[in-house]
């Protein structure tokens, strides 16, 4: 499944409210249509390959690479290369935002969790920009990362590749798929989505040097268009309050029971809308933990996501899967803490 930051029951209710005119939603409708076999196919042979780290040689050297689609679709990926390691930077902004975001998020992952790229063995980060004509979406295919201009009307021009939060939750999408691989439908999908935005705000926050009290736990802050009106397009801290159209719930009492039926208003079964749940839990774990948020709640997020997550895994195994890794991390404290965030959001 092709995981987008703007989520394809949004850009129907956009529609349907009259902000867009309907024809600007079809490229995303079918660029979605079109790389979502391409995407399961992918995560699920990687899951079935389940190759222990200990078989595998030596992480590669780091890689990146950015690529220009020319405003072409996902016929012309990844387009012509504009960038590369060891390069300098572009005359193209949106070339140097996506490399220096993509090179941040290497970096976090890198040296804060112990992981070389996406696939824990330093398989090159490929970025593709300018996908498209004024395309109000980014997205991980299944191998690489591709970003739109924007539009103007939902994201502000060039934004997209230019937000660290964005650029790190893409990436997130990459390193989900070799680690639990959590199945895009109903709540294991909406971990998927939660740990795309729990680590894109991490990497964020470790590059601002921002503790867990200074952080703003905004999922693209400050880069809506004009038709899309709030403050980013997720709040971690208070889900259901981004923008006019935001309805995640912060607690399971307001759980979206959706179907997992194709229709793109269901979300794949609520994935991106009751993500709102257990991204609570995640901010009030690091906020009563205390200090910078990667170094505690991260790690013990990134441990149960690497090491005890399954496919299948609901908020339920998510919860105790974290709180075992925070026992085992930091100690029986920490574990209370978790299992008490949990809680406050409705699951036991």
């Amino acid at each position: 499944m092709v995981c987008f930051i703007l989520p394809t029951h949004l850009l129907i209710e956009l529609a349907e409210a009259g902000n867009i005119e309907l024809r600007d939603a079809i490229p995303t409708l079918l660029a979605s249509a079109a790389l979502r076999a391409q995407r399961a196919t992918l995560t699920e042979a990687i899951q079935f390959l389940g190759l222990d780290a200990a078989q595998l040689p030596a992480p590669a050297a780091e890689f990146k690479a950015v690529y220009d689609v020319q405003g072409g679709d996902e016929r012309s990926l990844p387009g012509v290369m504009r960038r590369k390691e060891g390069d300098g930077a572009f005359s193209d902004p949106a070339v140097n935002d996506a490399f220096d975001n993509a090179d941040r998020t290497y970096d976090f992952y890198r040296d804060v969790l112990g992981r070389h790229s996406v696939d824990g063995n330093g398989l090159k980060l490929i970025s593709s920009v300018h996908f498209g004509r004024g395309f109000d979406n980014a997205f991980w295919d299944g191998t690489q990362m591709v970003y739109g201009d924007g539009s103007g009307k939902i994201f502000q021009p060039g934004a997209l590749a230019r937000d660290t939060s964005v650029v790190g939750h893409e990436i997130t999408h990459g390193v989900v798929q070799y680690t639990a691989g959590l199945r895009y439908h109903k709540q294991s999908g909406a971990l998927n989505e939660s740990m795309a935005d729990v680590f894109g705000s991490l990497v964020k926050q470790h590059t601002l040097g921002q503790s867990a009290d200074q952080a703003d736990w905004l999922i693209g802050g400050g880069i809506l268009g004009t038709q899309l009106q709030g403050v980013a397009l997720r709040s971690m801290k208070d889900p259901g309050t981004a923008h006019q159209l935001d309805r995640q719930p912060a607690h399971m009492r307001a759980y979206a029971d959706l179907p997992d039926d194709g229709n793109p208003r269901n979300d794949n079964g609520g994935v991106h809308i009751n993500s709102g749940i257990p991204n609570k839990a995640f901010y009030l774990t690091a906020t009563r933990l205390g200090g910078n948020a990667w170094e505690r709640a991260g790690r013990i997020w990134y441990d149960a996501l690497a090491t005890k997550l399954r496919v299948n895994s609901d908020f339920t195994e998510a919860a105790a899967a974290t709180a075992a890794s925070a026992q085992s991390l930091f100690g029986a404290d920490a574990a209370g803490v978790v299992r008490a965030s949990w809680n406050d959001v409705g699951v036991s």
